[in-house]
């Protein structure tokens, strides 16, 4: 793919961290012409070790359905996006494990989450009837959304003006934040139950909600035009949540899809074979600064990464359950964390890259959300 690939103009372009961090292209947010330089030279790196570890640590609050996604703050700490639990919890940079008070909790309230560019953290609203985020400063709050029903959204994704969209599920209409706080909503070409989990920002600007049981693509333009396209292979609960790879392909991350699919930087869509396929077996994907997409175990026993050449293969967990994770997380140090749904400790893989990747680049909106 050319360096040159065009990408649309707007703060991603020559955007800072939110903590003003942008004395050099290594720690700031960066458009996908400028990272794609770093993610080729980090890939190209590789790791210290072939085979990366795999361990756990102890968590402060666990509850059955706790945690559903997670997001990377601009000071390097781990946020758990609350779903049943009544309180925050996040992993700071050193490893520490704390929690906080929420202002509002419901259950099945929040569903991922996107970092915004001021450094505030949105909570994306599954069965929330208000908004909720975490400033830089810690600071939790409240807002007023203007469209709310059961199974709202799932998961969201800061567009390339700043404007955070949430993907819906069974909303029937399109809802969004920009960055100057004002909530809006716009009209979707394509809406069913359960329509999409989840979305991923591709490198021309635009945003796939991955397919949960569309039985077509649909995605939104930088410039806001909704539209829709042609899927390979579809079926009821097909895949949660999506990564975006090195080469700029978007993988929809299997579910109860047997197969792999994926959305090209020129719009084609494929499929490819997977080792290990389990109903519900994984929610969710993460990108090594090595190249490998992780998947995150849900139902799954093994691990399962997919490399930057494309070379699909599994490894072993040290703790698996029942929907024990829903999203993940890359903390600059190349460790991926597990974003904790019903598990009752916490699980990371240690990546071991020769190149890790700066705060900044793992702040950038093509990775930081769920």
């Amino acid at each position: 793919m050319k360096i040159g690939l065009p990408v649309v103009k707007g703060y991603l372009d020559n955007g800072k961290l939110p903590n003003g961090d942008d004395s050099s292209i290594d720690t700031g947010l960066v458009a996908w012409k400028r990272l794609k330089v770093m993610l080729d030279e980090s890939v190209n790196a590789g790791s210290y070790s072939s085979k990366d570890i795999v361990s756990t640590y102890s968590l402060i609050y666990t509850v059955d359905s706790a945690y559903g996604g997670g997001v990377l703050a601009s000071n390097g700490d781990i946020h758990f996006v609350p779903y049943y639990a009544p309180v925050g919890q996040k992993v700071s940079s050193s490893g520490i494990v704390s929690t906080y008070s929420l202002i509002y909790t419901v259950n099945s309230a929040y569903f991922g989450g996107v970092l915004a560019p001021n450094g505030d953290i949105h909570f994306v609203s599954r069965d929330a009837t208000v908004g909720q985020k975490v400033s830089a400063s810690g600071v939790v709050s409240t807002y007023s959304l203007v469209y709310t029903t059961a199974n709202a959204y799932k998961g969201g994704v800061l567009s390339p003006n700043g404007d955070i969209h949430f993907c819906p599920a069974n909303a029937i209409v399109g809802q969004k934040i920009s960055s100057a706080g004002v909530v809006s909503t716009y009209s979707l070409v394509y809406t069913t139950a359960n329509v999409s989990f989840a979305g991923v920002l591709a490198p021309n600007g635009d945003i796939h909600f991955v397919p949960r049981r569309a039985v077509v693509g649909q995605k939104i333009s930088a410039s806001g035009v909704v539209s829709t396209y042609a899927l390979v292979y579809t079926i009821s609960d097909a895949y949660s949540g999506g990564v975006l790879s090195p080469n700029g392909d978007i993988h929809f991350v299997l579910s109860y899809a047997p197969v792999g699919q994926k959305v090209s930087v020129a719009g084609v869509v494929s499929t490819y074979s997977l080792v290990y396929t389990l109903g519900e077996g994984y929610y969710g994907a993460v990108l090594a600064p090595n190249g490998d997409i992780h998947l995150i175990p849900n139902g799954a026993v093994v691990g399962q990464k997919i490399s930057a050449s494309g070379v699909v293969s599994t490894y072993s967990l040290v703790y698996t359950a029942s929907v024990t994770y829903w999203g993940g997380v890359l903390a600059p140090n190349g460790d991926i964390h597990f974003c904790p749904y019903s598990a009752t400790v916490g699980q990371k893989i240690s990546t071991m890259p020769c190149k890790p990747w700066s705060l900044g680049i793992c702040c950038s909106p093509f990775f930081n959300k769920f």
